[in-house]
């Protein structure tokens, strides 16, 4: 590289993102680059890596999983992008929009407070799923937020065991690219704990897209009534989806930017 790239770390509900600001596209990063950035040994340390793009005058979040791969849309990683954006005075405060694999979205990002996105229709596939772990095995949803899902309900998040390897998903070939997996608690008044196991990036503290998914699965799961609130808490913190009366979900959550670090070594 010719001159300094600049990652700034940043997480929401502690799923975290080294983001590299690149409005005019000419940063090359390969999947191994990413994956060495994304090292929580010998990197950064990361569960993705989100480059802000500028296409046809339209901000764009390239985002990649923590192995480098390409994921459709990151709902905690495009608050923590909107954030980036208005803290560095690149972008007002206000509601503006983000393009992704998955489509525009509109977001909501006061300078300080919990930051919205619309995160668009979440699809219930109408098939019931599987996941094993454990020992165990749980039937759930196979839920599509603009990236795949499997939701599962246990009794107690206990039971799940370690995520240090993905669970087993049946049936697998409704999943041909791989698929992000919820275990879901339910708890009283419209309120859940979860885990997740994110493909290309393990478990996370929190996965903003698994919490639409969640909502609607306990929705279906529950009395399947549309419209609904839930406040979810992976364990990284606490988010909040409406889901609207045509699958429509908004995610509601903080996001926090955090420190600057030359990424000019891993791209060499």
């Amino acid at each position: 590289m010719t001159h300094p790239v600049i990652g700034t770390y940043g997480h929401g509900t502690e799923n975290d993102f080294v983001l590299i600001f690149d409005p005019e596209n000419d940063v090359s990063i390969t999947e191994s680059q990413i994956a060495a950035i994304c090292n929580r040994a010998t990197g950064i340390g990361a569960d993705g890596l989100i480059r802000i793009v500028k296409n046809d005058g339209k901000w764009f979040m390239d985002y990649r999983n923590a192995d480098g791969s390409i994921a459709e849309m990151c709902g905690n990683g495009i608050r923590v992008m909107a954030k980036y954006l208005v803290t560095r005075s690149i972008q007002p405060e206000g509601i503006f929009a983000i393009d992704t694999r998955a489509g525009m979205k509109h977001l909501r990002v006061p300078m300080d407070g919990d930051i919205s996105v619309n995160m668009g229709h979440v699809t219930d596939e109408m098939e019931e799923i599987e996941a094993s772990n454990n020992g165990h095995t749980w039937s759930g949803y196979n839920i599509n937020v603009g990236n795949p899902h499997a939701v599962v309900f246990v009794d107690s998040l206990e039971d799940v065991g370690s995520l240090a390897d993905a669970p087993a998903v049946s049936p697998a070939s409704s999943y041909p690219e791989g698929v992000n997996v919820e275990f879901v608690e339910l708890l009283p008044n419209f309120e859940a704990k979860m885990r997740v196991h994110e493909r290309g990036s393990g478990e996370t503290r929190s996965c903003g897209t698994g919490t639409c998914a969640v909502a609607l699965a306990a929705t279906l799961k529950t009395n399947g009534k549309l419209p609904s609130r839930w406040t979810i808490y992976p364990p990284g913190g606490r988010l909040i989806v409406d889901i609207d009366g045509h699958s429509n979900a908004t995610l509601i959550g903080p996001a926090v930017i955090l420190e600057d670090h030359d990424l000019t070594k891993f791209l060499a």
